[in-house]
């Protein structure tokens, strides 16, 4: 394969129609693979374009085919390994049908998350995935003025008018609270997210539901909150430390939160799982080196990526199978070594 010389003027399809004598349209059509084209004289326009570093050009192509081929990714942090995860998902999926992806962070920030929203919108982008949205029913106005489609993984304020791919939180908790359960804790407690997400009020009423249901658990449950990440998911262990009658198991709104809950325990001369029992939500890469191993509700972050670029892809298809607005994923319970069977004299 050639490529251009740097400093020469890049060849055109003019260029290559006069080197394969043939008129410039006849070159268009081949290098768009149309059937208009012999074979023979196809294959000689390419060899030629190959041969000549041509490239065509995105911009000249979005021209007319009003598409730009790329799609407009928002996620609240860069920084976080599930959006990784979830982005990398996304990624696959959008390579495979030729499109383009351009990430931006909105902060968890809702107002720079709809400028985010509103600038991919004036670049022209073929579609949005909002990841984690801080936004959610705010979208319904804005959708109808876009005229372009947008997929939420997660959503935090959800709305039945947005098509979405998320995890079923409530399930995902409860299945934790009856593994705690289920290893003789009787005093348990939930670290949650200050912040209101929608996220954490379904893991949370899963939690408590399963507290409610249980005969032998102590109620009501102490819930304490953090903000998510691992700092706050220390704070808020130090306050459960504090209190008179601590837990003998933790349920944390994520792995952030459970890592920081872990060090907390670790600084006050406990022992995970023999004194308290942790468990988070997610399965980030890290948490199976966490100190000990901890047990989580496995979402599948790269999964939920591609149904959403799918969903996206179907939309901007126009498949005359429509996708479903909401799609919902259960998760799995990954048991490792930070959940355990109560001390003796602890349950009590």
């Amino acid at each position: 394969m050639s490529f251009p010389v740097p400093g020469r003027k890049p060849i055109s399809i003019k260029d290559i129609a006069r080197q394969a004598n043939v008129s410039h349209s006849t070159v268009s059509r081949a290098l768009r693979n149309s059937p208009l084209v012999h074979p023979d004289t196809a294959e000689k326009i390419r060899e030629i374009a190959t041969s000549s570093g041509y490239r065509v050009s995105a911009v000249a192509r979005s021209l007319v085919s009003r598409r730009t081929q790329t799609i407009g990714v928002v996620v609240t942090t860069i920084a976080d390994p599930f959006n990784a995860e979830v982005v990398s998902g996304i990624e696959d999926v959008a390579n495979a049908f030729g499109y383009s992806v351009f990430l931006a962070s909105s902060q968890s920030d809702p107002v720079r998350e709809l400028g985010v929203v509103h600038s991919f919108a004036e670049r022209r982008v073929d579609g949005i995935i909002v990841n984690s949205s801080r936004v959610g029913s705010l979208y319904q106005e804005l959708l109808s003025s876009l005229s372009i489609p947008v997929v939420f993984i997660n959503n935090h304020n959800p709305g039945g008018f947005a098509y979405s791919v998320s995890i079923d939180d409530v399930a995902g908790a409860r299945q934790i609270t009856e593994h705690l359960l289920g290893l003789g804790h009787t005093r348990l407690a939930y670290i949650g997210d200050r912040f209101g997400l929608q996220s954490n009020l379904d893991r949370m009423a899963g939690f408590q539901d399963v507290i409610e249901r249980a005969p032998q658990a102590r109620r009501p449950a102490r819930v304490v909150y953090g903000d998510g990440t691992s700092a706050g998911g220390a704070q808020a262990m130090g306050e459960l430390l504090a209190s008179n009658q601590a837990p003998t198991a933790v349920f944390c709104y994520n792995d952030r939160t459970a890592q920081g809950a872990l060090s907390a325990i670790h600084e006050h001369g406990l022992r995970v799982p023999e004194d308290i029992s942790v468990a988070g939500f997610d399965d980030l890469p890290v948490s199976s080196f966490c100190h000990p191993p901890l047990t989580t509700l496995r979402q599948p972050m790269n999964g939920m990526g591609r149904q959403a670029m799918e969903i996206l892809e179907q939309l901007l298809s126009r498949n005359p199978k429509a996708p479903d607005m909401a799609n919902k994923f259960v998760g799995d319970l990954i048991i490792r070594r930070s959940t355990g069977v109560p001390s003796i004299g602890k349950q009590l």
